[in-house]
């Protein structure tokens, strides 16, 4: 019994997993990078490592057959929206919403247009500096989608919209375990990526655990990871997301070389090397150190130190340093061409 004397909600006896691929003949598709997970103990434990979900509102990005989706309803969720883009996979989820009378909406359509701002009641909102909402995002995210979806998550996060305007709304995902490892890696490590800045300037990151391949079905080439995110009530860096993800990106351009070989490429060829020396110098960042070993902190001087030179010179911002590299190409191949007339 509940402390209230309400009894936890549990599902009915229902199909296996197993037996629910064979009754609607679901196979995973490799081009849209499907994976089953059949183990209900591992589909719990990822749940799990959402915290307390006990009435709260939850959706699950990309349901497949319903593994993860037993494991939420049997935590005794509110409320369950099930986001599926694979039309193969809706009679599956209708049935376990049959089983969960008023707890799950089922919405075939596609996560990355799919707009969360709109999907839980309002009254749910909480201010930013208070406690995470009774809102989750959970999933078993298929690879090819998993980093343009987090980037978009994070960029939400950054302006504190879509699935973010109900509060610091919580994220379990699942990541190919390379992924996983640059989202989490720390200064000096050898997985530290541009990832790894995007994430964590925002949100505490956690690697919960690994599922070893074989556990999926078919089973991948690699390793899984479960990743917790929350958001930060602060960030790290007070810039907006697109400067941030400008510098950063510049800066793991040339991951093996110096810093200041990154930094260079944030500026047009003819001022290059003054703009860059200029910036390294008044953010205090020693040009000698490889990406790797930048701490958030010299990111978020870079940053800072980037976003006035743009205020002064507003045309830096919009400056792409392949397109220049193209131009330049370009004019070559015409002057060649003339000189050939």
């Amino acid at each position: 019994m509940a402390a209230s004397g309400k009894v936890a909600f549990r599902l009915p006896p229902l199909p296996t997993i197993r037996e629910i691929i064979k009754l609607f003949n679901l196979r995973a598709q490799k081009q849209l990078s499907q994976n089953f997970l059949l183990d209900l103990r591992l589909t719990d434990k990822i749940v799990r490592q959402a915290g307390k979900l006990k009435d709260t509102h939850v959706c699950e990005v990309g349901p497949g057959p319903g593994g993860i989706t037993r494991s939420i309803l049997n935590a005794d969720v509110a409320q369950l929206l099930l986001v599926e883009k694979d039309t193969r996979f809706i009679p599956g989820l209708k049935m376990l919403s049959e089983a969960a009378p008023g707890k799950v909406h089922v919405v075939h359509g596609d996560i990355l247009t799919y707009k969360l701002e709109r999907a839980f009641p309002k009254h749910l909102e909480m201010k930013w500096e208070d406690d995470p909402p009774n809102v989750h995002i959970i999933g078993n995210l298929p690879f090819n989608v998993s980093t343009p979806l987090i980037i978009r998550w994070l960029e939400n996060v950054s302006k504190r919209d879509g699935p973010f305007v109900y509060g610091r709304t919580q994220m379990t995902l699942t990541f190919q375990k390379e992924v996983a490892e640059r989202l989490t890696a720390t200064t000096g490590s050898k997985q530290r990526s541009r990832l790894s800045i995007m994430s964590q300037y925002l949100c505490t990151v956690q690697n919960c655990f690994t599922i070893p391949g074989r556990a999926f079905v078919p089973k991948p080439e690699v390793d899984v990871s479960v990743v917790h995110f929350t958001p930060l009530v602060q960030p790290k860096i007070r810039q907006p997301f697109k400067l941030v993800e400008k510098v950063v990106k510049s800066v793991f351009q040339f991951r093996r070389k110096y810093c200041c070989r990154g930094v260079e490429i944030l500026f047009p060829e003819a001022e290059r090397l003054e703009k860059c020396e200029q910036m390294m110098m008044i953010a205090d960042v020693d040009p000698t150190l490889r990406p790797a070993q930048l701490s958030i902190l010299h990111f978020k001087n870079l940053c800072d130190v980037y976003r006035k030179m743009c205020d002064e010179d507003p045309s830096l911002f919009t400056y792409n340093y392949r397109e220049e590299l193209k131009q330049k190409k370009t004019s070559k191949r015409t002057f060649r061409a003339l000189g050939k007339e």
